[in-house]
């Protein structure tokens, strides 16, 4: 077979591992030829492609974002999108896709399956938000990344004795920001799955200082105050439909600072949590799913995701992988709860 590759959606750590896993084992195992398709979908929709064979994925394992580049098109927003992307296979003999992607890219490939498209997909988000597997590539070294900020935050935070609000990243699931928040020691974690009481966190804020030690505050992006909306960047929407979240951070910040008298500053993480080396994890999941993936295509197994389960990789529908996102249980949130003021 002929097969084209394609990531879409954010970049994140371990892309690169699954390309290089899919193609290696692909050529080697199954004789398959490749073709990578450029800047996601917008690959197949306009015919960008490149080659894609053991030499070009020779070394890609420890480097960061994707060497095929990514983009948010939404093939389903663009007049005819469906018919250009099959015309475009058709034309450059691709026989079937495997798409690395979150929930929009996922959610493209599971239509197209529906539509008569070949398609395996492979789970990738640094927000673990993805339904049906338990964790997502990326999301590891995101965490790590977070936590290490978080760290070097405490001392410069007690030098100065002000409070440090860490925003990370986090639309609707606050997975970053709970696991980084344990793992760095935080004072009070805010997810977007529960709504906050900006005067009960000045309240652990003061009693953290009364502690003689200076909080440490991580907030997800899309977390909202009580009676609250998200904080927006602007009101423009993606193809997909989302809004450009960011400054609930620096919201925050101005509140505690005035509720509390004392100086509060913000840090907001970005992208910095999306590039880099990925972790050792990051990189054996990602091999992991990529082994599988080709497998799956090479059994004609369409309309599938492979997916972590335990320590297993199995495959399930696409459909039911992204029929929904997999949010952060409040029994999760508890176990933080136990830490927040002390």
């Amino acid at each position: 077979m002929r097969i084209g590759v394609l990531t879409g959606g954010g970049d994140c750590p371990g892309l690169n591992a699954v390309i290089r896993a899919v193609v290696r084992k692909g050529v080697a195992t199954y004789g398959h030829e490749f073709v990578g398709f450029q800047d996601g979908w917008k690959g197949p929709l306009e015919g960008l492609s490149r080659p894609l064979g053991i030499a070009e994925v020779r070394g890609i394992l420890p480097r960061g974002g994707t060497i095929l580049g990514s983009s948010r098109t939404n093939p389903f927003k663009i007049e005819n999108g469906v018919e250009r992307i099959k015309e475009n296979l058709a034309a450059q003999g691709v026989d079937a896709l495997i798409a690395i992607g979150g929930e929009d890219t996922l959610g493209v490939a599971t239509k197209l399956h529906e539509l008569g498209v070949n398609v395996v997909g492979v789970p990738k988000t640094i927000d673990n938000d993805l339904g049906a597997t338990d964790y997502t590539f990326g999301f590891d070294t995101a965490v790590n990344i977070a936590m290490e900020a978080i760290d070097r935050l405490h001392t410069t935070a007690e030098s100065h004795h002000r409070t440090l609000v860490v925003e990370v990243m986090g639309r609707h699931a606050g997975w970053i920001a709970l696991h980084a928040g344990l793992a760095g020691g935080a004072n009070v974690i805010l997810l977007p799955e529960r709504q906050f009481d900006v005067e009960q966190v000045a309240g652990y804020v003061e009693k953290r200082f009364q502690h003689q030690y200076a909080p440490i505050v991580v907030v997800a992006e899309g977390a909202q105050p009580l009676e609250g909306q998200m904080v927006l960047h602007n009101q423009e929407l993606d193809s997909f439909g989302h809004v450009r979240l960011g400054g609930i951070g620096q919201w925050l910040a101005e509140q505690l600072e005035a509720k509390t008298g004392k100086e509060a500053r913000t840090v907001v993480l970005g992208h910095i949590q999306r590039g880099g080396t990925p972790s050792a994890f990051d990189r054996v999941l990602a091999t992991r799913l990529g082994l599988q993936a080709i497998d799956a295509v090479h059994e004609g197994d369409w309309g599938k995701m492979v997916a972590m389960q335990s320590t297993d990789i199995v495959r399930v529908p696409l459909a039911e992988a992204t029929r929904e996102l997999k949010t952060v249980p409040l029994e999760r949130y508890a176990e933080a709860e136990v830490f927040f003021g002390s």
